[in-house]
């Protein structure tokens, strides 16, 4: 028997035992098994382990995906932590490659993808409070968003999560230097059944510009957003 006497359930479920690249190259085979590589429950599960995967044409992303994950450990991660007014003209031109990769690519998330349960945020430096807080806005069944090593999250994603995250019921922000102990409080005090994790992110500390107001060159305070 040929794969393609096969009926759609048994190709459905051969598919789901293949990573992504190898669904791509049976798909590419014939229009019959394209079919079904495009079928929307084939992709109820999305994990990267970079972020050049994300510019692949090896996934689908649809109303079927349930579960995302972004993991990036890589040495540029320790420069995408940066803050941008510290980094040298060769750390920008780094980040200039991939800085705008995952924040473009929660978007299209946030267009196609409103059943969305799970989120796993992992070394992606760039990813921004305003994008978050688009993703709880289109994404009202998330229930769990875990974030780590995020250098631009703040207390504004907290606030997000308090005004928007109706059916979220555990966050972690671990390692987010930019998250502060006040955040946390107020977070605490305006979602108390919520699952909240924030390991060493308020006892970080951010780097504040030498010039923000009311701070000299030196200062290593803590900013409470």
């Amino acid at each position: 028997m040929h794969i393609t006497q096969l009926n759609r359930e048994c190709l459905l479920h051969l598919f789901s035992f293949l990573d992504k690249d190898s669904r791509k190259s049976l798909a590419r085979t014939c229009s019959q098994l394209q079919d079904v590589f495009e079928d929307p429950a084939l992709w109820p599960l999305l994990h990267f382990h970079s972020l050049t995967e994300l510019k692949k044409d090896n996934f689908l992303l649809g109303p079927a995906l349930r579960s995302l994950s972004i993991c990036w450990h890589s040495s540029r991660v320790q420069v995408c932590s940066i803050e941008d007014w510290l980094k040298s003209a060769f750390q920008r031109s780094i980040c200039s490659q991939h800085e705008s990769l995952v924040n473009d690519f929660l978007l299209q998330v946030c267009e196609r993808c409103p059943n969305l349960a799970s989120v796993t945020l992992s070394g992606c430096g760039h990813v921004t409070d305003d994008c978050l807080a688009r993703l709880l806005l289109s994404c009202p069944r998330l229930r769990a968003l875990h974030l780590e090593n995020c250098a631009r999250i703040t207390n504004r994603t907290l606030a997000a999560v308090a005004a928007h995250g109706c059916a979220l019921q555990t966050l972690h922000v671990d390692f987010c230097r930019n998250v502060s102990a006040a955040g946390l409080r107020s977070l605490r005090a305006a979602c108390p059944r919520l699952a909240l994790r924030a390991e060493h992110s308020a006892a970080m500390i951010p780097d504040q510009s030498p010039w923000a107001p009311g701070t000299g060159a030196s200062s290593r305070k803590p900013l409470l957003h």
